[in-house]
């Protein structure tokens, strides 16, 4: 099947693209936000398409990959204004509070991966590839130094993916005591040095 490949998507999307983060990311979501249909409505209120790649299997959009930059990120429309507005105060700041766990910032010319989803129909066709090479083209394109993302300890394809387009491990960061509170127990962070690449 031709996998089509485009930078941002249309906003009518955005309920299908929340549906598709939270089939890959639900779980690190789930003590912010313990309800799942609230965790989908925010996150279809969040979405900025222009930082992210979406991948199609003809009409239908099958996978997403978002990114993070000085100006801006996917899943840039999740402010504490808007959460505490969708949750109330107190739930509003503890989903704050969690959130801000996983937050990343670029460095100078520093683009971030935030994350890439493929409907678990479509898996293990390449597509996954396909939009971590776009995001790369994309931030040799713009004149970045460097791709950073964080992949967790449990997900060992993704590593390995990541390792094969150049990726290098800098540091493990441990969460083994707040497990319970972001789902997972450790995570590596890698860079790809643009500069490196002819």
């Amino acid at each position: 099947m031709k996998i089509r490949i485009e930078k941002g998507w249309d906003l009518a999307n955005s309920l299908l693209i929340a549906e598709l983060y939270e089939e890959a990311f639900g779980f690190k979501f789930l003590r912010a936000i313990p309800s799942k249909n609230q965790r989908i409505n925010i996150l279809s209120k969040s979405f900025i398409p222009d930082y992210s790649f979406a991948a199609f299997a003809a009409t239908k959009m099958v996978g997403l990959a978002g990114f993070k930059v000085e100006s801006g990120s996917l899943t840039g429309g999740m402010g504490a204004a808007e959460l505490i507005d969708q949750l109330g105060f107190f739930r509003g700041l503890w989903a704050c509070l969690v959130f801000s766990l996983f937050d990343r910032e670029p460095e100078e010319l520093q683009l971030v991966m935030d994350g890439i989803a493929v409907d678990s129909a479509f898996r293990g066709q390449g597509i996954g590839s396909l939009l971590l090479d776009s995001i790369i083209t994309y931030a040799q394109e713009n004149n970045f130094e460097s791709v950073r993302l964080d992949v967790i300890d449990s997900n060992p394809r993704a590593r390995n993916l990541y390792e094969s387009k150049g990726f290098v491990a800098l540091r493990d960061e441990s969460f083994i005591h707040v497990k319970w509170l972001v789902g997972f127990s450790s995570a590596t962070t890698m860079v790809l040095d643009l500069t490196k690449i002819p």
